[in-house]
């Protein structure tokens, strides 16, 4: 087996931030980066007159689209896909594609999970493109009300692979402490960089899926990032590790206006090896109850009679297809979960498999997610 995506899969950089971030300018000052010479950049507007992709400046290598009339988590999902199904044709040159990778923007308004689950599972699309990680922009001088008010906010810092911290002049550093010990507890995984005036080396923000780049060994470690969710010490069968979330709001009552109380990030692990039924009807079963309050799932299993470990991502009700390593990124064999769920307790979680692996009637599970897809011959 390889490692590796195959060769016809384009990179899906998804850039989001609410109202006033500086999603515009980051872009303008992206697009001028060699990484991003032959990108093919689609700007999403929302209303009848469109005015951002009028203020990016570009090369002329580069293609700007725009899709406007409405927002991409909304009733233009349809033209995104249109879109992304028709460029590899439409921007080409004797039969060669004209673009490496896609920048989508998306307005400050859209909710990024549904645009994730179109990039990964709409059949016009994924099989084409795979998502190379999600960027938001999150403005320090006024992110703490943008995400006490709307739920969009909230959801855009949560499924981040990076956070990019803008307008760090603006603000005491009081004020943006206390912001980011609260962009921590919502994603303790996201590295979170400080931006002033868009500028940011473009290789910070890409490469940052588990196979984002064409022959890379993936990088299991970095891109689950166990570490930054605070562990505590493991059961016998199994354990689960708490992020900070859940850690502070034992010494503070929950306020109900704040959407982001309703967010948590949390990393399960189980350490012995795991059925593979067992698997498949935990996480059918995890689905089928929350829904769409699982807005991520990412992570490596174990499972028993595999030599290497699977891997594991989905977006809300969708999984990926479960992927096989050929080896194990390094000595621990234990499964790692990450979740990031809404209104989701972790003691659900553990309360679910431990039902699953202590039972004796346990049938073969067929699924979106099983069997698992080995990557492409050797």
């Amino acid at each position: 087996m390889s490692a590796v995506r195959e060769p016809e899969q384009i990179p899906v950089t998804l850039l989001t931030g609410f109202l006033g971030s500086g999603k515009t300018t980051l872009l303008n000052q992206l697009v001028r980066q060699p990484e991003l010479a032959d990108a093919l950049v689609i700007v999403n507007e929302f209303g009848e007159m469109a005015l951002d992709h009028l203020l990016m400046v570009h090369r002329r290598e580069q293609t700007v689209l725009e899709l406007g009339g409405g927002c991409l988590c909304c009733n233009v999902r349809t033209d995104l896909v249109e879109v992304l199904r028709d460029a590899p044709w439409r921007f080409a040159r004797q039969g060669r594609r004209q673009f490496r990778r896609v920048v989508i923007e998306t307005t400050g308004l859209a909710d990024p999970v549904p645009i994730v689950h179109t990039l990964l599972g709409h059949p016009d699309v994924a099989g084409r493109y795979v998502l190379d990680g999600v960027v938001t922009t999150v403005d320090l001088a006024t992110a703490q009300a943008s995400l006490d008010r709307h739920e969009e906010a909230v959801r855009q810092v949560a499924i981040a692979d990076v956070l990019l911290l803008t307008k760090d002049d603006l603000v005491e550093d009081a004020a943006r402490a206390a912001l980011e010990q609260r962009l921590r507890r919502l994603n303790p995984a996201a590295p979170r960089h400080r931006v002033r005036h868009g500028q940011v080396p473009a290789a910070a923000l890409l490469g940052l899926g588990l196979f984002s780049v064409q022959g890379k060994q993936p990088d299991v470690v970095g891109w689950l990032n166990e570490e930054a969710y605070l562990p505590l010490p493991a059961a016998p069968a199994f354990a689960f590790q708490l992020g900070m979330r859940q850690l502070e709001a034992q010494a503070a009552a929950p306020d109900p206006n704040r959407h982001d109380d309703h967010v948590q990030a949390f990393c399960f692990r189980i350490e012995e090896p795991i059925a593979e039924q067992v698997l498949g009807l935990w996480l059918d079963t995890l689905v089928g109850m929350l829904g769409p309050a699982l807005l991520r799932i990412k992570g490596i299993v174990h499972v028993q009679g595999q030599a290497g470990p699977l891997v594991v991502h989905a977006v809300q009700q969708l999984f990926h297809p479960a992927q096989a390593l050929p080896a194990w990124p390094d000595d621990d064999r234990g499964s790692r979960l990450v979740f990031i769920t809404r209104d989701v307790e972790p003691a659900l979680i553990t309360q679910t498999f431990e039902a699953f692996r202590t039972s004796a009637a346990l049938r073969p599970v067929s699924s979106g997610v099983w069997p698992p897809q080995a990557l492409g011959p050797a």
